[in-house]
Protein backbone atom coordinates (compact mmCIF):
# COMPACT_ATOMS: atom_id res chain seq x y z
CA UNK A 1 0.00 0.00 0.00
CA UNK A 2 1.66 3.27 -0.98
CA UNK A 3 0.04 5.43 1.10
CA UNK A 4 1.38 3.49 4.47
CA UNK A 5 2.80 6.00 7.51
CA UNK A 6 5.05 4.90 10.05
CA UNK A 7 6.55 6.84 12.83
CA UNK A 8 9.05 6.35 15.25
CA UNK A 9 12.15 8.24 16.77
CA UNK A 10 14.32 7.74 19.98
CA UNK A 11 14.08 6.61 23.70
CA UNK A 12 14.57 10.28 24.90
CA UNK A 13 11.67 11.22 21.87
CA UNK A 14 14.71 13.83 20.92
CA UNK A 15 14.50 12.38 17.28
CA UNK A 16 11.04 11.59 15.47
CA UNK A 17 10.80 10.63 11.94
CA UNK A 18 8.42 9.65 9.55
CA UNK A 19 8.30 6.51 6.79
CA UNK A 20 5.60 6.98 4.00
CA UNK A 21 5.13 4.22 1.53
CA UNK A 22 5.09 0.45 2.12
CA UNK A 23 9.47 -0.49 3.06
CA UNK A 24 11.25 -2.04 0.53
CA UNK A 25 11.81 -4.97 2.96
CA UNK A 26 12.09 -6.35 6.39
CA UNK A 27 14.12 -8.41 7.76
CA UNK A 28 16.31 -10.08 10.62
CA UNK A 29 19.56 -9.78 10.77
CA UNK A 30 21.91 -11.75 12.70
CA UNK A 31 25.85 -10.39 11.30
CA UNK A 32 28.28 -9.90 14.09
CA UNK A 33 27.82 -6.07 13.56
CA UNK A 34 24.26 -5.98 14.58
CA UNK A 35 24.51 -7.46 17.34
CA UNK A 36 27.53 -5.64 18.64
CA UNK A 37 25.44 -2.42 17.80
CA UNK A 38 22.34 -3.79 19.29
CA UNK A 39 23.88 -5.80 22.39
CA UNK A 40 21.58 -8.82 21.37
CA UNK A 41 21.23 -11.55 18.91
CA UNK A 42 19.63 -9.94 16.08
CA UNK A 43 18.12 -6.77 14.92
CA UNK A 44 15.05 -6.68 12.70
CA UNK A 45 15.56 -4.10 10.22
CA UNK A 46 13.16 -2.18 7.47
CA UNK A 47 14.50 -0.51 4.18
CA UNK A 48 13.19 2.64 3.02
CA UNK A 49 14.19 4.56 0.27
CA UNK A 50 15.46 7.91 1.21
CA UNK A 51 12.66 9.83 -0.36
CA UNK A 52 10.28 8.58 1.65
CA UNK A 53 11.76 9.23 5.27
CA UNK A 54 11.50 12.52 7.02
CA UNK A 55 13.21 13.30 10.29
CA UNK A 56 12.64 16.22 12.74
CA UNK A 57 16.89 16.48 13.57
CA UNK A 58 19.88 15.68 12.45
CA UNK A 59 21.22 12.48 14.27
CA UNK A 60 24.35 12.26 15.04
CA UNK A 61 26.92 9.39 13.14
CA UNK A 62 29.35 6.54 13.57
CA UNK A 63 30.88 5.09 10.80
CA UNK A 64 32.77 2.40 10.24
CA UNK A 65 33.90 -0.32 7.11
CA UNK A 66 31.17 -2.72 6.44
CA UNK A 67 31.91 -6.94 5.18
CA UNK A 68 31.58 -5.75 1.67
CA UNK A 69 34.30 -3.27 2.02
CA UNK A 70 31.60 -0.32 1.61
CA UNK A 71 31.23 2.59 4.21
CA UNK A 72 28.43 2.01 6.65
CA UNK A 73 27.44 4.86 8.93
CA UNK A 74 24.94 4.06 12.00
CA UNK A 75 22.56 7.13 13.15
CA UNK A 76 21.69 7.34 16.44
CA UNK A 77 20.40 10.16 19.02
CA UNK A 78 22.89 12.32 20.69
CA UNK A 79 20.87 12.16 23.85
CA UNK A 80 19.62 8.71 24.86
CA UNK A 81 21.98 6.96 22.39
CA UNK A 82 19.16 4.96 20.55
CA UNK A 83 20.24 3.78 17.09
CA UNK A 84 17.71 4.83 14.44
CA UNK A 85 19.03 3.58 10.99
CA UNK A 86 21.80 2.87 8.93
CA UNK A 87 23.02 4.20 5.76
CA UNK A 88 25.87 3.46 3.39
CA UNK A 89 27.41 2.00 0.43
CA UNK A 90 25.88 -1.21 -0.19
CA UNK A 91 21.92 0.04 0.62
CA UNK A 92 22.48 3.16 -1.45
CA UNK A 93 19.34 5.03 -1.35
CA UNK A 94 17.81 2.87 1.15
CA UNK A 95 17.97 3.87 4.95
CA UNK A 96 17.62 0.86 7.51
CA UNK A 97 15.79 1.65 9.97
CA UNK A 98 15.87 -0.26 13.68
CA UNK A 99 12.41 -2.02 13.27
CA UNK A 100 12.32 -1.66 17.28
CA UNK A 101 12.33 2.12 16.97
CA UNK A 102 8.42 2.14 15.06
CA UNK A 103 6.09 3.59 17.12
CA UNK A 104 4.01 0.35 16.18
CA UNK A 105 7.21 -2.36 15.61
CA UNK A 106 4.02 -4.79 14.98
CA UNK A 107 3.20 -2.81 11.87
CA UNK A 108 5.87 -4.83 10.22
CA UNK A 109 6.69 -8.13 9.37
CA UNK A 110 10.35 -9.93 8.25
CA UNK A 111 10.41 -12.07 5.49
CA UNK A 112 13.64 -13.87 6.17
CA UNK A 113 16.52 -14.22 7.97
CA UNK A 114 19.70 -12.94 7.04
CA UNK A 115 23.67 -13.99 8.09
CA UNK A 116 22.17 -16.93 9.93
CA UNK A 117 26.20 -17.85 9.98
CA UNK A 118 26.33 -15.54 12.47
CA UNK A 119 23.46 -16.68 14.79
CA UNK A 120 23.88 -17.05 18.14
CA UNK A 121 22.47 -20.80 19.72
CA UNK A 122 20.33 -18.84 21.68
CA UNK A 123 18.63 -16.80 19.46
CA UNK A 124 15.54 -17.41 17.66
CA UNK A 125 14.57 -17.69 13.79
CA UNK A 126 10.75 -18.01 13.30
CA UNK A 127 11.12 -21.28 11.63
CA UNK A 128 8.77 -19.78 8.58
CA UNK A 129 11.33 -17.68 7.63
CA UNK A 130 13.79 -18.37 4.59
CA UNK A 131 17.29 -18.46 5.90
CA UNK A 132 20.71 -16.93 4.25
CA UNK A 133 24.08 -17.38 5.24
CA UNK A 134 25.08 -14.02 4.26
CA UNK A 135 23.09 -11.42 2.51
CA UNK A 136 19.80 -11.43 1.25
CA UNK A 137 19.59 -11.93 -2.47
CA UNK A 138 17.98 -8.36 -3.93
CA UNK A 139 15.85 -8.26 -6.94
CA UNK A 140 18.04 -7.12 -9.62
Amino acid sequence: MENEIRHGGCLCGQIRYRLTGRPEWVLQCFCRDCQLATGTGHTTILGVHRDNVVLNATPRTYSTTGETGGAVHRHFCENCGSRLFTTGDLPGPIHIFQAGTLDEPGSVDPIAAIYCKSRIHWDYIAPHLPRHDEMFPFPT
